[in-house]
């Protein structure tokens, strides 16, 4: 555990069927005029590459093919899937799509996998492609251009959509050349350029029938593209097959358009598709799936109109859009979709202007989401509104969310009567249906309704007020807050003075008249209000009552040393002074208003905003690495890796030294992960420099818990460094690291922290007592484990208990193999099942199969004790059950292991059975492993790999097959002994000779 912290083939050609699609073309010129409905024909062919045989393979390609084959034939087309297609069967695929395509009018291709750019050319890369193929790439890819010129000549319209911009899967340094003569071309950095095919149609030939061309990139010219999360679909096809089906009654070039902002908005605005459109004519089907109804139909039908309406916004206001999302955490779908509702003729064209109302609402939707957890209501009906509100917020449909909770209300009003029968009762209702009230009001926000906001506000705190202190004080500030908004964006005194009025009644909230932070807070909020209504006088009274109550705040903000605070009412003196210097012919005031700024600036540098980026950056990395460790694969760890990275270029360690050791603390973790995940053991020493670097900051006399959290992941690194080193002094550094934490994280004032080092220092332990085949050492990580268990109990900790368990198994199974003791492997098969008690496949995948791994070892332990070939095959049944997660891609350390583990059971069985049946399963098994164990990386596991293979030509010659057999058993046993010895393990040597002077007797004998 670690430590983080927050700041099938058919030899018979098929021929196409003729598809009807009901489409209506009309001349762009002419576009209101009404245009003749005809039926045409439409073909289409979807083609899907995942399994690349020696380049990066593609999870999603084949999930993308399969769905939008269906989407397509359900629009109406005669749509044909294809996947995994090497050059000459992608070649013949796409010859035969346009013979067969000549007599329809649109012709439709739809490519998910890699591919490049190179020299100008945009090359689709079939499954066998590999590096020499470069050399010859007209021959051995698929230029793009030659498919769009033909069909170009065969179809009226052709759509071409590629889903291919992805990272460059060949070497960086790689060249292209489009015939083995041609010069050579660097492949495009990032994704694929514009296809030259796709050409401006306005000179073309009257006689060209064609009436032009669509392409369509998954990601703008020169930029890659996401795969999406494995088993599931690309961003891009995503939206593809979300808003296709739009078709029936939306001009294809605004499909497209809304395609483009779904991936944009999806991404995070890290990926944005782009058209290349060259039709003469504008493009309606008319045959489409069916709709979402009911509360998605309304979402997904203002979802629509908002995607066209960021479109159209220029790139300076997306840029701000993209900013506020960024730095106040909050969903960039619900930031545009407070645009489109106040609509685009109103947003603010000055910059600081459209910056103060994005602050504002990105403000309201931080307090939304953090406010959800109040919404409790046994009404199945407000869950299913306010769940259909929540959703629609974040699909950035605020208008439709403001219905689901106008009907929410409505439910509210009709149940009001029946909440009078207990106190208890009463309670519970009325705070359940003031936070339905105040949830309104959060929506009426977003939609600029600050006086509808107000009101509901005003009813929250009506129901909140006898039961809830907090709420009280919190739906009286937001009151507050919308009458301030109201006042200030109308005009209205009234509402301004009601806001007041509402900031007076919550200071005789606060006890005995004390002027604390809480009174500072609400006074300096209630200034803002009189400067709003002193700004509107000819008087400069409430202005000076202003000033007085920001200077009257300061004193309490510094006494409290709370800066933020105290930086921003220093901000609003600066501007109350400002506001009466302009009234004034004496500059006095002016001055006073800039030594106030600069007074301001102290406390918010330059970098003020840059540092609240970087925390936002390490909370991201955070919550990815939590995700993480509940994968298969871990894909996420990357991501977190990334962000971490982006933090630590604003806080440097010159700058801010205690944050820096904290992101080079939690960066080390996830180095950790991925350095085990991915047997690199850079990346594991570079996060203990990482945690290193950090102790630097993080003394023990100064910092003490977090010195004791990274000498605890410093441990976790040592440990994760000894897998490729075969002594012991790293192991000896881990365990040193943990006892020291431990001096810290004690039972009684860390419960948590205690266990896990607990369990860490348990891992140490086994792992000296495997090398060194101690068996003190392995009783003694027996009891780290089982001492973790009294903080692990499975009621409150259900996954930490089974990970002790889980632990403990492995502890226990070694044990049993130091000393020769039969009841430790049963007891080792007692705790795995007790981890799979809570370890689910669904829900755990990964500790899950690592679990089915380790039962499988101790069954086969234990089986080579009593003989039993029953449990054998049990150990096999569950180290194949792992292999279904773990992937040679995805774990291949894990994965290799339990491949030989099978191998040797296989071996096993046939001694047992006297067979050599299972000699060829047990062979392949062991040849497998070697993709992983290879001499230069993992000699020890390389040796014992050749160990195996020589057992298994052994058992063959020995089954009559003859002196071949018998000198390639020496030759693997050679092998064997050099891995050993080039590892430092010279245990097995020993034995290993003893087997060749057998093999040798043997071969004499025959």
């Amino acid at each position: 555990m670690t430590f983080v912290e927050t700041s099938k083939l058919n030899l018979l050609r098929r021929a196409w069927l003729t598809a009807f699609i009901a489409a209506l073309l009309c001349l762009a010129a002419t576009a209101l005029a009404v245009a003749e409905t005809k039926s045409l024909k439409g073909v289409a062919l979807i083609i899907g590459q995942s399994n690349y045989l020696h380049i990066a393979a593609l999870p999603n390609p084949a999930n993308d093919a399969r769905d939008m084959a269906k989407m397509l034939t359900d629009l109406g087309f005669d749509a044909r899937s294809v996947t995994d297609r090497d050059a000459t069967k992608l070649k013949r695929d796409l010859e035969r799509f346009t013979e067969d395509a000549d007599g329809a009018d649109v012709a439709f291709i739809y490519y998910s996998g890699h591919g490049i750019e190179a020299g100008g050319e945009n090359y689709l890369v079939p499954v066998d492609a590999d590096v020499p193929s470069l050399k010859d790439a007209g021959t051995s890819l698929v230029p793009i251009s030659a498919v769009m010129e033909a069909l170009k000549k065969t179809v009226p319209v052709t759509i071409m959509l590629l889903d291919a911009c992805r990272t460059n899967p060949f070497p960086a340094d790689a060249m292209v050349r489009r015939s083995p003569t041609a010069s050579a071309s660097p492949i495009g950095a990032g994704g694929l350029e514009p296809v030259r095919g796709a050409k401006a149609l306005g000179n073309a030939p009257a006689a060209d029938a064609s009436l032009g061309t669509v392409v369509g990139f998954a990601a703008e010219p020169g930029r890659p593209a996401l795969d999406g999360a494995a088993g599931e679909n690309s961003p891009y096809a995503s939206a593809l097959l979300r808003h296709l089906a739009a078709m029936k009654g939306t001009e294809f070039g605004s499909v497209m358009r809304m395609v483009t902002e779904e991936v944009y908005l999806d991404t995070k605005a890290k990926q944005r598709p782009w058209v290349n459109e060259s039709l003469r004519r504008l493009l309606y089907f008319g045959v489409a799936p069916a709709e979402p109804t009911g509360d998605d139909g309304l979402i997904t039908g203002e979802r629509r109109q908002l995607l066209l309406t960021i479109s159209d916004l220029p790139d300076p206001k997306r840029a701000q859009v993209e900013l506020a999302s960024l730095q106040e955490g909050v969903p960039l779908d619900a930031l545009y979709g407070v645009l489109k509702a106040l609509g685009t003729e109103k947003i603010p064209e000055d910059p600081s202007d459209l910056q103060k109302m994005l602050d504002a609402q990105a403000e309201r939707l931080k307090k939304m989401m953090s406010e959800r957890a109040a919404l409790r209501t046994d009404d199945p009906e407000i869950k299913r509104l306010i769940a259909s509100a929540d959703k629609a917020i974040g699909q950035g449909a605020i208008v439709t969310a403001r219905k689901f909770l106008d009907d929410a209300v409505g439910r509210v009003e009709q149940t009001d009567d029946a909440v009078d029968e207990a106190e208890d009762l009463v309670k519970q209702k009325r705070l359940a249906d003031a936070a339905i009230y105040a949830r309104r009001a959060d929506a009426s926000g977003l939609v600029f309704d600050y006086r509808s906001a107000a009101g509901d506000y005003a009813k929250a705190f009506s129901l909140a007020e006898k039961w809830d202190d907090k709420l009280r004080w919190n739906y009286k500030n937001q009151q507050a807050e919308a009458l301030n908004a109201y006042g200030y964006a109308t005009g209205d005194l009234d509402a301004l003075q009601h806001s007041i009025e509402a900031y007076r009644t919550i200071l005789n909230f606060i006890p005995n008249g004390e002027q604390n932070r809480d009174w500072a807070i609400t006074r300096n909020n209630m200034a803002v209000v009189l400067q709003t209504i002193g700004e509107r006088e000819t008087e400069t009274a409430r202005l000076e009552e202003a000033a007085r109550i920001f200077r009257d705040s300061l004193v309490v903000f510094e006494r409290e040393k709370d800066d933020l605070n105290w930086a921003a009412a220093q901000n609003n003196l600066a501007n109350v002074l400002l506001k009466i210097g302009e009234r004034e012919s004496d500059p006095k005031r002016l001055n006073e208003a800039v030594v106030a700024m600069r007074a301001t600036l102290e406390k918010r540098p330059r970098d003020k905003v840059p540092l609240d980026w970087a925390a936002s950056q390490n909370n991201l990395g955070l919550a990815l690495y939590a995700l993480s460790e509940r994968e298969a694969a871990g894909e996420h760890l990357t991501q977190a890796e990334a962000a971490y990275r982006l933090a630590l270029e604003e806080y440097t360690r010159e700058k801010a030294p205690v944050e820096w050791a904290m992101v080079e603390n939690n960066l080390g973790n996830t180095l950790v992960s991925l350095g085990i995940q991915l047997n690199d053991k850079a990346k594991i020493n570079e996060a203990a420099n990482a945690f290193r670097a950090a102790l630097e900051v993080r003394t023990r006399e100064t910092f003490p818990v977090s010195w004791a959290t990274s000498r605890l992941n410093l441990g976790n690194a040592l440990s994760g460094v000894a897998r490729f080193d075969m002594g012991t002094g790293a192991l000896e550094e881990a365990a040193a690291a943990y006892d020291d934490a431990l001096t810290v994280f004690t039972r009684q004032r860390f419960p948590m922290d205690w266990a896990s080092a607990q369990n860490n220092l348990g891992s140490i332990y086994q792992t000296l007592g495997q090398r060194t085949r101690d068996a003190a050492k392995l009783e003694q990580s027996a009891s780290a484990f089982q001492a973790a268990r009294q903080v692990y109990v499975r009621r409150k900790f259900p996954l930490d208990w089974a990970m002790s368990h889980y632990n403990l198994g492995n502890t226990l199974q070694l044990l049993g193999g130091v000393t020769d003791k039969l009841e430790h492997y049963g007891e080792a098969i007692a705790a795995y099942r007790d981890a799979l008690r809570e370890y689910k496949r669904e829900t755990n995948p990964r500790q899950w199969a690592l679990t089915q791994a380790g039962l499988g070892s101790a069954l086969h332990w234990l089986s080579m004790s009593n003989a039993d070939p029953k449990t054998l095959l049990e150990s096999i049944a569950a180290r194949r059950a792992a292999l279904d997660v773990l992937t040679v891609d995805a774990a291949p350390v894990d994965w290799a292991n339990a491949q030989n583990g099978i191998g040797m059971s296989l071996l096993n069985l046939g001694n047992l059975e006297r067979t050599d049946k299972y000699l060829g399963d047990a062979e392949v098994a062991f040849t497998a492993t070697l993709k992983v164990f290879t001499r230069e990386s993992l000699p020890m596991q390389w040796a014992f790999a050749q160990n195996n293979l020589g057992d298994v030509s052994w058992n063959r010659a020995s089954y009559g097959g003859g002196k071949a057999e018998y000198q390639k058993a020496i030759e693997f046993f050679e092998n064997a002994k050099q891995g050993f010895t080039e590892a430092g393990y010279t245990i097995p040597i020993p034995l290993t000779d003893q087997k060749i002077d057998l093999v040798k007797k043997q071969m004499a004998k025959k």
